[in-house]
């Protein structure tokens, strides 16, 4: 859902890829003028990214993976580099809340995108950089992604099956998460800078977001030296049953995280004995036992379908299919909610996009999609008092 919670505030972001325009489409989401800054001719390098491409999409912005980063956005092509281009920078930033970025560690000083640079044209603003690595220090200047973070921090080792290779998570995770702790990071700058007029630099890396959201394991081994690494069948590493089961048809993930979770579960597949069992009271012996109760709980759950176990299971024991992404797009869930939006795109067809998860009282803001190379460029440099004829010679040069 589309809200105001943050009418009025404004946002420059020069940002590319997926990182910060996840960040900054959620604050979009919010309410807030989000103008993405792009290099003349090429644009944000996802504009070109596959698989998928619409053609009822204006040509630079068919990118479907785009689309789903950037919705709601005004594009200006504005180039840095030059001269005049970062004189605009500055005109822009003298009515703006935020700047963000997610650059290589040493670009924002050279782009003039930081505190010291900008708090002459105002001195409330806040210049919010993701970065790989940081802005200082031996690796600033080295290129920081995902993947990469995932492999150098555990993730490879916490991620699939025992006896597989080391793999990564299925999605971009430190990406999407650098992307909202950017924007939590921006706003609450932006909260400051109201409060006292004091504006400055908020940094969040890509390499420090990895490392805290390991979180638990971490803390295990920091305190205790404790190692968790990949268990069979994506199994909790102390809590059990918390894992997949087979089922007549498939696959179920049983999450009887809490203790009383246990004699329910085997009350509801018609086994009360195994809640009173001994061997299988508490969360220490049921570890102790996982291989045992894999065989016992396999045996029984596969005499009824996934979605027949879940009818039995109801509110009471903590259960959920798995399925492929397509089932999960397909499913009631998601198709027969609000939770994809339908964006007209003035073709007699529309973008199905997935709605933000933020909720909020007041009324809701029409999806639009994201904003084709320049679209909304007339329009702002317009209002910073631009006349046609200086549009075109900034044209020209190069600038826009």
């Amino acid at each position: 859902m589309r809200t105001n919670l943050l009418s009025g505030v404004r946002v420059l972001a020069v940002e590319q890829y997926g990182a910060a325009p996840f960040g900054t489409q959620l604050l979009g989401h919010l309410g807030a003028e989000v103008v993405k800054i792009e290099q003349p001719g090429d644009g944000d390098v996802s504009r070109s990214v596959g698989p998928l491409f619409r053609d009822d999409l204006p040509e630079t912005a068919r990118s479907v993976f785009f689309q789903g980063l950037n919705g709601g956005k005004k594009s200006l092509t504005l180039s840095l580099a030059h001269e005049r281009g970062r004189q605009i920078l500055l005109e822009l930033a003298a009515s703006a809340d935020a700047v963000v970025s997610n650059l290589r560690g040493d670009v924002p000083d050279r782009l003039g995108l930081t505190f010291d640079r900008l708090r002459a044209a105002n001195p409330r603003i806040v210049c919010g950089h993701l970065t790989g690595y940081g802005r200082a220090g031996e690796r600033a200047a080295r290129p920081g992604y995902d993947y990469l973070m995932q492999a150098e921090l555990g993730y490879f080792d916490l991620t699939g099956e025992p006896e597989g290779a080391p793999s990564r998570m299925g999605i971009s995770m430190i990406d999407l998460t650098g992307g909202v702790v950017l924007a939590l990071a921006t706003v609450s700058g932006i909260l400051r800078a109201r409060a006292t007029g004091q504006g400055g630099d908020v940094d969040v890396s890509l390499f420090d977001v990895a490392l805290f959201s390991l979180n638990y394991p971490a803390h295990w081994y920091l305190n205790g030296g404790l190692r968790t690494s990949r268990l069979a069948r994506s199994a909790h590493p102390s809590l059990t049953p918390c894992q997949s089961y087979r089922t007549a048809d498939g696959w179920i993930y049983l999450m009887c995280n809490k203790e009383k979770f246990w004699p329910l579960l085997c009350e509801r597949i018609g086994r009360p004995e195994w809640g009173r069992e001994p061997r299988f009271r508490t969360f220490a012996d049921r570890l102790a036992a996982r291989g045992e109760l894999t065989g016992l709980l396999d045996e029984e759950l596969s005499t009824r379908t996934t979605a027949e176990w879940l009818a039995v299971f109801g509110d009471a024991v903590p259960a959920a299919p798995i399925l492929t992404l397509p089932e999960a797009m397909d499913s009631p869930m998601v198709q027969d909610s609000d939770r994809v939006e339908r964006i007209d795109v003035g073709t007699g067809t529309a973008l199905r996009m997935l709605a933000s998860p933020i909720r909020a009282d007041g009324p809701a803001r029409p999806p639009t999609s994201a904003p084709a190379l320049g679209e909304q460029t007339d329009e702002v440099l317009t209002a910073l008092g631009r006349t046609a004829a200086e549009l075109g010679e900034l044209r020209a040069l190069g600038v826009i």
